[in-house]
């Protein structure tokens, strides 16, 4: 009897929401994280996003529905928005995971072509099972290009499987 590989979902937090948000509905997050176990076998969910105090009670609920949260520090830009680009700890985080053994299948969810050379690295070890992209649309080429399954949640059907209303 094979034992089920042990499995991590990388998710850019910033990315994930962004991309939702363009197609017009919210993310159910409490419904994402069983999909991501019932669908991908997802063990630990690691969710990359910057650190805004004023989101406490996004990050308490992310964290209460099995979600591994991993800041960035926040700084203003030119503009006033706040950024917090948290590509390279993503992409840290899982190679570093890798190489201590902490899982055998990575999961990506991004649309970010910056991510490009993770999923090749990755795939080459055999430690790849899958990119998920909110949108296929704003995939980028880089992603595609690199052969690997891609799961997009731009379709009516995600949309009410892992959907919620606006408040």
């Amino acid at each position: 009897m094979s034992k089920k590989p042990r499995t991590h979902a990388y998710i850019d937090g910033n990315n994930l929401h962004k991309g939702i948000q363009e197609m017009g509905w919210k993310l159910d997050y409490k419904r994402f994280r069983v999909f991501l176990k019932e669908k991908y076998g997802v063990d630990e969910a690691f969710y990359f996003i910057g650190l805004i105090p004023a989101n406490k009670e996004l990050y308490n609920s992310l964290q209460r529905w099995g979600y591994e949260l991993v800041f960035k520090e926040t700084l203003p830009n030119g503009e006033g928005e706040v950024k917090g680009n948290c590509d390279a700890e993503l992409v840290l985080h899982a190679v570093s995971e890798f190489y201590q053994g902490q899982y055998e299948k990575a999961v990506l969810v991004s649309s970010d072509g910056d991510f490009a050379c993770l999923v090749s690295f990755l795939n080459g070890q055999g430690a790849f099972d899958r990119v998920i992209s909110p949108n296929k649309n704003r995939t980028s080429l880089l992603l595609k290009r690199t052969g690997v399954k891609i799961t997009f949640l731009d379709s009516n059907r995600m949309k009410k499987k892992l959907g919620r209303p606006y408040k």
